[in-house]
């Protein structure tokens, strides 16, 4: 036979593109427009409907960037359509080669109730099936001129991510607004073609199932007339019964599919845009639901479940019914889709506690498993939280998009650093947006890594981020799939089904150990400085505003404010979702960001004082009372108390150094500042060792250029290290404080267009130099370090994670260690040999990077930690970071890792002062042994008055002590999360008259209940 599999192809192409596809709407009639545009922001649904209207028609411009314009389409169904199927075809203007991320619509009835959405690739309203001749015509829609941000070439500067600079020429123009008669069997018969046309692309070509596909084609291909394609479907359709009908073979691999439609909380849109796409989306899945008995689909954040039961109760009524009827699934079990590398260690758990609540108390439903397909890495603390917060499944996707190393599991455990497991599936189809095509599915099977000992995987399957959701269409190619030879079969299947069912079949699957660090998206650590600044302000004051609200309620009965601590924790959580936190959204939302911190931190200030004024009583009383909000005591002040405050011995000293510069030494530490106001000698006393390498000079501010070859925002490419620029020239170098308790000095520099100014300070009693950054940054696409060369020798390098550390190479031996040029910690970095080391703390940022050098000179390693301070991309925000910023950094010369943890949280937590009455205030709590630390103090979130302590091993190893309690303890229950009893504490806890005795595991969590006797 003469191989005409080409020609079949190309004329299976044009004719479904050219006639199959136009003849499923074969009939149709102009619907008439008018239009009201809202002058300002979004207005109330029932006050869009009310709002006169004007003339619009197809090929008008409208919408101005970020408006929102109200249409009115209007008709009669012809007679002739009497008992045939009519949709309305509404087409804003979209761009149907962008799912998302443009102009969108919510289609209301004229008593306000919602229909469906409106998106490019879904685009028809159902009026009537069958129709009745004459039948009036009204819908409205609440049509959003979201801007296109993100465009086919993308990454260019642009002014539309904020209202305010984004001007108001038209985004859109009308297109489609018609009445049209939907010929469903001519729709099928495009699914029928897909599916076979997609699928014989994946087969072998030498393979008899491509040419049986083939050849049913091309004889549904010749029943088609081409004049007649409406008259012919059915005909054209039963030539491809047959193929069709054939099963899967027994050993095809099986796809759970699972509606779908990420949806990111703010990105490329603001928050309140956000509110209004969910809505829209949740409206088509409920309707789509409702038309497809075997359809499921899936949704994760509680945040976006709020918004939905808040601004749209008719739509959160749909979605209730649906999740009660096991349809619409809640997914993940957390607040926010957030991001896992910066958040601390008792936001990320709030996040599963908020998030659980919320399901728990709306549908009664627990989640056990973790939902963050587009997150951008994962720390090793992970798996414990994850656990503890009674879950233990995760799914995620973007590790796919790593540049250098493929990962090799689809489904495995993931080890954190405490030992905890948990297991963990990345789809194959590598996508969160699956549409059903045939390339997917046969990517899916193909790519599968754990082929012969498992065979199951997921898709999440829909357009998100503004897409709608999953297409009637998805869901019709889906229902082919389903059992068809030559694909991998698929069925709709729930998370939670899926889980099951893959850890069943796959009981001793492989084991990743640590972090799952994404080679990609790095610079999301440093971008944006005043929003991660914000975030860290933010936890700090909430642990401050818990321990001392729990103190003072204990202590003197003052009301403990748990609904607005509830509101602000779920506000601060919402801004750890992965596109505000990682700084890679729209100028508008991290404006929005850095006013909503500065209302949350006054809020919180307001909430601390009123309960350390209680505390401290009466101000007449004339005592000055230093509170510590930090888990380890300092100033003879114990860690969650207050004691009156005692002026230690100051016995700090700066002198003029020979050559220029100054030397500061406070008996602790001698600092040598060079004339350039460079750090080039710092000796710890107790051991007489040097930190600064030999020849080096630290406190360097480097700049580099920073282009990346995409994700402006996101990346930075390894390249940028090529060149470099050290900030050396200084303006002034001068002291800035001098007197026993504190010496200082102030160094200024300028460069390009931007100015710095630090000051590097030593305390009496403090083995630590601060440094304190300000600097008014104006330059664009730069890349701002502050650079640490240290004489220390070692192969890794600690960073702290959420409830502990982990451990880096310093050395690129393989493409695994080298791709991990940038990284993440929260409060400090520890680099040691046997027996001394070098902690570099810092509650300012996120973002570093460590490299290693063996000098000529006398053989010895060069280690250098440099902390990234700032960048100046101009993608998605083209003033990224403009203007002006605060750091601090500190430099801790023979610290062994407990005094890393230990500066970490004093940098971050500052005693406070207040005068008083009171002589003290004892602690709730307190423990006698410093690896233990206490990450929370509050009561219970029930009301009952419990107070609920975490407690975690700070250190790596295992450590035995009590925690004490100053009142009388009637009970202690280990917790999970949620702060219900549980049972999978792995170390030791023993009530113990008042107290409890703990024995930990390395990095082990355990959180106690703990009722007061009454």
């Amino acid at each position: 036979m003469h191989d005409d599999r080409t020609l079949v192809e190309a004329r299976l192409k044009r004719v479904l593109e050219e006639r199959i596809r136009p003849a499923v709407y074969p009939e149709s009639v102009p619907l008439t427009v008018s239009v009201w545009t809202a002058p300002g922001e979004p207005v109330p649904v029932a006050e869009g409907l009310a709002a006169p209207r004007s003339p619009i028609a197809v090929g008008d411009a409208w919408g101005a960037p970020w408006s929102t314009s109200w249409l009115t389409v209007a008709g009669t169904v012809p007679e002739a359509w009497a008992g045939r199927t009519v949709e309305a075809l509404i087409d804003l203007g979209f761009d149907a080669n962008m799912p998302g991320f443009q102009c969108e619509g919510l289609v209301y009835r004229p008593d306000g109730s919602p229909v469906k959405g409106l998106n490019p690739q879904n685009q028809w309203v159902r009026i009537a099936a069958p129709a009745a001749g004459g039948e009036p015509v009204l819908l409205h829609v609440e049509a959003a001129a979201n801007p296109v941000i993100l465009d086919y070439h993308p990454f260019l500067p642009t002014e539309l991510g904020d209202k305010e600079t984004a001007g108001d020429k038209p985004q859109y123009r009308l297109a489609r607004m018609d009445l049209a008669v939907f010929d469903e069997t001519v729709w099928q018969l495009v699914l029928d073609l897909e599916v076979l046309g997609e699928l014989m692309a994946e087969l072998p070509a030498d393979g008899a199932r491509r040419w049986e596909l083939l050849r049913a084609v091309e004889r549904a291909l010749d029943a088609i007339d081409l004049q007649d394609v409406n008259g012919t479907a059915a005909a054209a359709r039963a030539h491809l019964v047959e193929v069709l009908a054939a099963p899967a073979v027994p050993s095809a691999h099986r796809i759970g599919a699972i509606g779908h439609a990420h949806i990111d909380s703010a990105w490329l849109w603001p928050l309140r845009e956000t509110v209004r796409k969910v809505a829209r989306t949740a409206a088509n899945m409920t309707a789509l639901l409702e038309d497809e008995p075997d359809f499921l689909y899936t949704m994760s954040q509680a945040q976006q479940f709020a918004w939905i039961k808040e601004h749209r109760p008719e739509v959160y009524a749909r979605v209730k019914k649906a999740v009660a009827d096991g349809r619409f699934v809640p997914a993940g079990g957390m607040w926010v889709e957030s991001d896992t590398n910066m958040p601390s260690s008792e936001a990320m758990a709030r996040q599963f506690v908020h998030g659980k609540r919320f399901f728990l108390a709306e549908f009664g439903i627990e989640n056990e498993e973790a939902w963050l397909p587009d997150t951008f890495g994962f720390t090793g603390g992970l798996p414990q939280i994850i656990r503890n917060a009674g879950s233990k499944w995760l799914l995620t996707q973007k590790i796919s998009w790593s540049q250098i190393n493929k990962f090799p599991h689809h489904t495995f455990l993931w080890e954190g650093i405490d030992g905890t497991r948990i297991f963990t599936h990345f789809p194959p189809v590598d996508t969160y947006n699956c549409s059903m095509k045939g390339s997917e599915i046969a990517h899916a099977a193909r790519n599968f890594k754990d082929k012969g000992v498992a065979r199951h995987s997921l898709a999440p399957t829909g357009w998100g981020d503004g897409g709608g959701g999953t297409t009637r269409e998805m869901v019709g190619k889906a229902a082919r799939l389903r059992d068809l030879e030559g694909s991998a079969a698929v069925r709709w299947q729930r998370p939670a089904e899926f889980f099951a069912e893959a850890e069943a079949e796959y009981p001793k699957p492989p084991v990743w150990v640590g972090e799952l660090y994404l080679e990609l998206h790095r610079a999301t650590l440093t971008s944006q400085a005043r929003t991660k600044q914000g975030n860290r302000r933010s936890e700090n004051l909430l642990r401050e505003t818990e321990l001392w609200c729990a103190t003072a309620a204990l202590r003197t009965g003052l009301a403990y404010p748990y609904e607005r601590l509830d509101r602000i924790w779920k506000t601060v959580l919402l801004h750890q979702f992965h596109d505000i936190l990682p700084g890679s959204s729209i100028a508008w939302v991290h404006r929005e960001a850095e006013a909503t911190y500065a209302g949350l931190a006054a809020e919180l200030e307001e909430l601390i004082g009123a309960a350390q004024r209680a505390l401290a009583g009466d101000p007449a009383g004339g005592r000055e009372l230093v509170f510590n909000g930090a888990p380890h005591g300092r100033s003879a002040v114990p860690a969650g108390g207050a004691a009156v405050a005692v002026a230690g011995p100051g016995d700090c000293a700066v002198t003029a150094r020979e050559g220029g510069g100054f030397v500061l030494d406070n008996g602790l530490l001698r600092v040598v500042v060079d004339g350039d106001g460079l750090v080039v000698s710092a000796v710890d006393a107790a051991s007489g060792r040097e930190a600064v390498a030999p020849g080096a000079r630290a406190n360097l501010l480097q700049l580099h250029p920073d282009f990346p070859n995409m994700w402006d925002a996101w990346d930075v490419d390894q390249f940028y290290r090529n060149t470099v620029t050290d900030l050396l020239a200084a303006d002034e170098v001068a002291v800035h404080a001098e007197g026993p308790a504190e010496v200082a000095v102030r160094v200024a520099r300028s460069f390009g267009s931007s100015t710095v100014t630090q000051t590097l300070t030593l305390r009496a009693g403090s083995g630590r130099l601060d440094i304190d950054t300000e600097v008014d940054w104006h330059e664009a696409e730069k890349f701002l370090k502050l650079a640490f060369p240290l004489d220390v020798h070692t192969e890794r390098y600690a960073a702290e994670t959420q409830f502990g550390h982990q451990f880096r190479p310093t050395h690129t031996n393989t493409s695994w260690d080298a791709a991990k040029f940038e990284a993440c910690n929260h409060r400090f970095v520890h680099l040691a040999e046997p027996g001394w080391g070098v902690a570099l703390v810092t509650p300012s940022t996120y973002g570093h990077d460590v490299t290693r050098a063996v000098r000529a000179e006398d053989g010895g390693t060069t280690t250098t930690v440099r902390f990234s301070l700032l960048r100046a991309p101009r993608f998605p925000d083209p003033r990224t970071d403009q203007g002006r910023h605060r750091f601090r950094h500190s430099l801790v010369p023979g610290a062994e890792i407990g005094d890393a943890v230990r500066e970490g949280y004093a940098v971050g937590l500052p005693e406070r002062r207040m005068t008083g009455s009171a002589e003290a205030v004892r602690p709730l709590v307190e423990l006698d042994q410093d690896a233990l630390v206490v990450s929370a103090v509050k009561l219970a979130d029930d009301g009952s008055g419990d107070l609920v302590v975490r407690v975690y091993e700070s250190g790596g190893g295992r450590a035995r002590g009590r925690l004490a309690t100053s009142f009388a303890l009637a009970a202690a229950v280990p917790c999970d999360l949620l702060e219900r009893p549980w049972d999978g504490t792995r170390g030791e806890v023993v009530a113990d008259g008042d107290g409890v005795r703990l024995a930990l595991r390395p990095f082990e969590l355990v959180t106690l209940r703990l009722t007061p006797a009454r």
